[in-house]
């Protein structure tokens, strides 16, 4: 641990120094402003975060009592809380599912997806020498290819409605714009992804009438909040300490960070997971923290998704998501999701995301005092 905590240190005090010498107010300015984001959207995140704990602390607390366990760890935040009912999902259903879930983006958006289906976007299954999990990938003037591993489950079809998020984005992209704006920034890469995911969950809750479905499903939605929204912000916060430290002078060592890192898990978890010797350490296993300032873009990404979501379907009006879709690299990312109708210098946004969270916490806390 000394010896990560030593380089850690100096990768640190690199960002800092390499601000200093561009004459940025801080580390995190610096990191900032490529994709020319202020600093209040940071800020805002964390503020808007640390005022709904009070709700993770709730699901902690539900977790532990679903769990029948007398002492709560860290490790039990993994153990699956609803048993999936028996499902399986072919390909050719999962895509009807998908179609049926994105019919809120209209019927151009519909067309264009179909096509690419038609096309042979996708390669479905698992191959020899094929690299596992899913990703969306080819270039400027190729298909939007989607590769994926499919098993047949419910998540697959979560796997595909999220890879089609990035395709679709790329193909609405490409078809609109010249070479040089016909990529995206991280701040929005994973906005059309997590759309369509969304849209996905949305379009389950509404169908599914079976209680144990539902509390999967719910238990699902609850899990991505806390693994996106509240982690990832937790871990934004850790990174925000120790530059905040290094311009301050002082030397990050082990013990140090470790106690900065057990008290943010005890702040953003709750009285209701125990103190142990182990969860103090985890901040040395995140590689992401070599990338400063970073992980944030999952959350803020995650909340401007969920709200966009909701505005379409309050809406239902897609038009301004489209057109949010086309614009690539052709604007800094703050301009081009107000165009989709999320401003993220105000905490709107993050907060509506939140909602959704208290919302899916309170019918899964009724569901399960039914039984």
């Amino acid at each position: 641990i000394n010896t990560i905590a030593s380089a850690y240190n100096y990768n640190t005090k690199t960002d800092v120094v390499s601000a200093r010498i561009r004459k940025y107010e801080s580390a995190r300015a610096a990191a900032l402003s490529g994709d020319n984001i202020p600093a209040e959207v940071y800020d805002n995140l964390v503020a808007e975060v640390h005022k709904n704990l009070p709700a993770m602390h709730r699901y902690v607390e539900l977790r532990k009592k679903l769990l029948g366990v007398d002492k709560l760890y860290m490790y039990d935040m993994y153990v699956p809380l609803i048993k999936l009912p028996e499902t399986s999902v072919s390909f050719e259903e999962g895509l009807d599912i998908m179609r049926d879930a994105l019919q809120p983006l209209g019927e151009e958006y519909l067309t264009k997806m179909n096509k690419g289906i038609e096309e042979g976007w996708i390669d479905v299954y698992e191959n020899k020498g094929k690299t596992s999990g899913a990703y969306s990938f080819g270039c400027y003037d190729s298909y939007p290819y989607i590769l994926l591993n499919y098993t047949d489950t419910l998540k697959d079809v979560f796997t595909i409605i999220h890879e089609m998020g990035h395709s679709m984005h790329s193909r609405y992209t490409r078809d609109e714009q010249p070479y040089i704006y016909g990529s995206h920034s991280i701040f929005t890469a994973e906005v059309a992804s997590t759309v369509n995911e969304s849209l996905l969950m949305q379009h389950l809750l509404r169908t599914e009438d079976e209680k144990e479905m539902r509390k999967y499903l719910l238990n699902m939605h609850l899990e991505e909040f806390r693994t996106t929204l509240f982690r990832q912000t937790m871990f934004a916060e850790f990174e925000d300490i120790t530059h905040k430290a290094i311009e301050s002078g002082e030397t990050l060592t082990a013990e140090w960070m470790c106690q900065q890192y057990e008290d943010l898990n005890a702040q953003y978890y709750g009285s209701a997971v125990e103190k142990d010797d182990v969860i103090r350490y985890e901040w040395a296993r995140i590689p992401h923290f070599y990338n400063a300032f970073y992980v944030y873009q999952y959350a803020t990404g995650f909340s401007s998704a969920v709200a966009i979501a909701n505005r379409i379907l309050t809406t239902g009006d897609p038009s301004d998501y489209l057109r949010f879709l086309t614009l690539g690299g052709s604007d800094y990312p703050l301009a081009e999701l107000k165009v989709a109708g999320v401003d993220l210098t105000k905490p709107e946004a993050v907060l509506s995301a939140l909602d959704v969270f208290q919302a899916s916490l309170d019918e899964l806390e009724a569901l399960l005092k039914e039984i």
